[in-house]
C-alpha cells in the first residue's frame, strides 16, 4: 500500500487524483477496521490511518474514507476551537480546496463558501492567485493550504489573499518545511527540470523550499502573521488519536 500511493501521488497529477483517489482507497479502508485512530473531520475510527507521502511515505497519515491528512484534521480542530468558523455563516474562499472540507464547509456557510483554483475540478471558480476576481473587503476567511510553494509570486498571491480579507479577517497559510528547514527560504525560477526541482524545493512542482522566514513573507503581503502553536497544547492522548504531529505550526494570517 504504501508503494502505490507514492507511486500514484508522485506520477500521476492532481487534478485527476481528485476525481478517483477516494474510491479505491475507501475499498482498501475495509483492512484498517478499528478504533485506534479517528479522522475529527469525518468521525470515522481506523486500526491506524494510511501511509502517504511521494519518496518517503508517512506512516499513519491519510484517512481513507474523507482522504484528511495531518494538516486538515490540525486545521479543523483548531478552527473549531480557536474561531468562530463553525459557529456563524461567513463569507469564506477556499483556495485550492481539500476534498475533506468541501461539503462540510459549504453545508455550514451555503452560497457563501466559494471554493477557487487555476486547475482543480473541485473548484466552483477558475482562478489565478496573482489576480484573484474578487472585489476588497469581500471574505471573513481564506483557507490557502500547500498553495504558496508552487505559485511564481508568493508575495503578490498573499497580497491578494490580503486585498479580498474583511477588515478583522484571516487566512489560513500552511506550507511544507522540510528538515533541516533553513533561516532564508530558497527560490530560483530558473530552475525547471523537475528532478531538479525535486531534489531543491522537495518536489517537483514546487519552486521554492520556504525557511524560518516565513512569517516574515507573510508580513511583506500586508497581513499581521500569527504562528500557532495549538497542537503543542493538546495531550499526547489526543494526537495519537488524531493523528497529528507534535510542533506543526498553523501560520495564520491576520487583516489588520
Amino acid at each position: 500500500m504504501k508503494k502505490i500511493i507514492s507511486w500514484l501521488i508522485r506520477y500521476v497529477p492532481r487534478k485527476y487524483l481528485q476525481r478517483v483517489g477516494g474510491l479505491g482507497l475507501k475499498a482498501a479502508s475495509m483492512f484498517y477496521a478499528g478504533n485506534e485512530v479517528t479522522c475529527p473531520v469525518c468521525n470515522k475510527s481506523y486500526k491506524k490511518f494510511l501511509p502517504y507521502g511521494r519518496i518517503n511515505p508517512r506512516p499513519n497519515a491519510l484517512c481513507p474514507n474523507c482522504l484528511s491528512l495531518e494538516r486538515h484534521r490540525l486545521i479543523w480542530l483548531y478552527l473549531q476551537e480557536k474561531t468562530n468558523f463553525f459557529q456563524k455563516e461567513l463569507h469564506i474562499l477556499h483556495i485550492a480546496p481539500e476534498a475533506c472540507f468541501i461539503k462540510r464547509f459549504e453545508k455550514i456557510h451555503e452560497e457563501r463558501y466559494i471554493t477557487a483554483d487555476i486547475e482543480s475540478p473541485l473548484a466552483k471558480v477558475k482562478m489565478d492567485i496573482h489576480a484573484i476576481p474578487f472585489a476588497e473587503h469581500s471574505f471573513d476567511v481564506v483557507p490557502c493550504n500547500h498553495v504558496l510553494e508552487h505559485v511564481q509570486d508568493d508575495i503578490k498571491a498573499m497580497g491578494e489573499i490580503c486585498r479580498v480579507l474583511k477588515s478583522g479577517g484571516f487566512a489560513i497559510l500552511q506550507v511544507p518545511f522540510f528538515s533541516p528547514v533553513s533561516q532564508h527560504t530558497v527560490e530560483d525560477p530558473t530552475i525547471t527540470d523537475k528532478r531538479e526541482r525535486e531534489k531543491l524545493f522537495g518536489q517537483d512542482d514546487h519552486v521554492r523550499k520556504y525557511g524560518r522566514d516565513y512569517a516574515a513573507r507573510i508580513e511583506r503581503s500586508g497581513l499581521v502573521a500569527i504562528q500557532e502553536e495549538f497542537v503543542n497544547t493538546l495531550s499526547d492522548e489526543t494526537r495519537k488519536k488524531f493523528g497529528l504531529v507534535k510542533g506543526e505550526t498553523i501560520f495564520r494570517g491576520n487583516k489588520p
